[in-house]
């Protein structure tokens, strides 16, 4: 019998384990048909849809086959698979499980950090690789812990093309993780301040790591124009970090009137501005609006980037720009705690030839116009399935949309819902300090799923949130 538990499992996952462990346990036999699509969902309360995705990954991985008009029947395992299967069940039930990231596969994966593989350059990347190896000048020891020399180079010249940054090689720490630069800047700032100002809602890496380090966080809420400069006043803090170019995860554009007084107000603190612009690059509609930095590079502002979303999160590879009034600090730091590269250097120097011979330019210039292809399918068909449901608050840039469902139901409900059919989304009150006193919140990503599957992915969303909406 199968009974569906309360877990952040899909449906359809369930279904496929459990008919998988009675297959390999040979409860259920050669030939043994398995309950149609509609009697098996009758019988558990659910829709066809998971029922049919489960018997699909049975079907391809051959625990069964389909038989015309007839059903699903029961395959013979082979006896070497069979035993691995339950060494493999044995050994996980036998060890401790921790929480980690959601490894299941989804039909429709709207998850907000997926990137589209299909247009990373595999043959240009290996081939540069290659060359970095086999360089006679490349050497095999630690490197620069600031990181390679060339590579800050080309990062500062592709700042200020694309972003407007202005600095020199000589103020960017690379490293392999964002955690890791956060960890430092927060050790650099910690004799001087002890309180961050933070956006309501935010991206919750930097506050936590600095709370970590002894911070004290003020959460600060958001208007039409960015971060409330009036509330940043108040707060006394002398820190703050923001998201200008598209707020995480609302999709706000701080205004350049907004941008010029948090300018300012750093001016007259003698304060820090933490400026992360992750997706700064991918704005739709419009020219990008240029850095915080760029505006006044003589201002304390920290910029923070990486090539997670242009190029991949395996690639590892995460810059900041100190001003130059850190510098002196930074380098004592960094020969007290005896740092070192943390991200690797062949990466790096595969980077570096990426960017000097074009191809990163020509690269972002194509995941624009495919991205932006993406965002308006996804927005066409949340107006299509769910027009009168949904209000969309967030758009026109990035890599995920954000709406408030018009419903009583948690923003954990609604997930699960989605889960139980094979559609991932994100559910977006976890972004905020305070519990929401609003419509349940979601974040939708595009970026990862292909262009072709949003539609369906769309309209399965809508079947599993309102499935008596015609």
């Amino acid at each position: 019998m199968i009974i569906l538990l309360n877990s952040d499992s899909p449906h359809y996952l369930q279904i496929y384990h459990h008919i998988k462990r009675e297959i390999i346990s040979e409860n259920l036999q050669l030939n043994d048909k398995l309950p149609s699509i509609r009697k098996l969902a009758k019988f558990l309360n659910i829709s066809t849809t998971p029922v049919e995705l489960a018997y699909q990954l049975l079907l391809s991985e051959g625990f069964v086959e389909s038989r015309p008009r007839a059903g699903y029947f029961v395959q013979k395992i082979p006896a070497p698979y069979t035993r691995l299967e339950i060494q493999k069940d044995d050994k996980l039930s036998s060890t401790t499980s921790y929480p980690s990231r959601d490894e299941n596969k989804y039909l429709y994966d709207f998850h907000i950090s997926k990137i589209d593989r299909s247009v990373f350059p595999t043959k240009t990347w290996k081939k540069l690789f290659s060359e970095a190896l086999t360089d006679e000048h490349f050497e095999l020891d630690y490197g620069n812990p600031q990181g390679e020399k060339g590579l800050r180079q080309e990062i500062a010249n592709y700042l200020h093309h694309f972003r407007g940054v202005r600095c020199f090689p000589d103020q960017i720490v690379i490293a392999g993780d964002q955690s890791f630069l956060i960890f430092i800047l927060s050790s650099l700032l910690l004799q001087n301040y002890r309180e961050l100002a933070i956006e309501n809602p935010g991206y919750m890496l930097v506050p936590s790591l600095f709370q970590r380090m002894g911070y004290t966080i003020l959460p600060l809420s958001l208007d039409n124009d960015g971060i409330n400069i009036h509330h940043l006043e108040e707060s006394g803090s002398r820190l703050v970090v923001t998201t200008p170019s598209y707020q995480f995860p609302t999709g706000t554009m701080m205004s350049l009137e907004r941008r010029i007084a948090l300018l300012e107000w750093a001016n007259k603190t003698n304060g820090y501005i933490i400026e992360d612009d992750y997706d700064g690059e991918f704005r739709y509609y419009g020219e990008p609006l240029p850095s915080l930095q760029g505006l006044d590079p003589n201002t304390n502002v920290i910029y923070l980037g990486g090539f997670s979303q242009v190029l991949a999160p395996a690639i590892s590879i995460h810059y900041m720009v100190l001003p130059e009034n850190l510098l002196e600090d930074y380098h004592r730091l960094r020969i007290e705690l005896m740092l070192e590269q943390s991200s690797s250097r062949m990466q790096q120097k595969t980077l570096q030839r990426f960017i000097e011979e074009g191809f990163l330019a020509k690269h972002v210039r194509k995941l624009r116009q495919l991205y932006m292809e993406k965002h308006d399918k996804l927005v066409s068909s949340l107006e299509k399935y769910l027009s009168e449901k949904v209000t969309v608050v967030g758009s026109g840039a990035g890599f995920h949309i954000v709406i408030q469902v018009n419903d009583c139901r948690t923003s954990d409900e609604l997930v699960t819902l989605a889960k139980g059919v094979g559609v991932r989304v994100i559910n977006g009150a976890f972004y905020w300090s305070k519990p929401l006193e609003f419509s349940p919140t979601i974040m939708i990503g595009f970026a990862g799923i292909p262009l072709h599957s949003i539609d369906d992915g769309i309209k399965t969303l809508a079947s599993a949130w309102f499935p008596n909406q015609k």
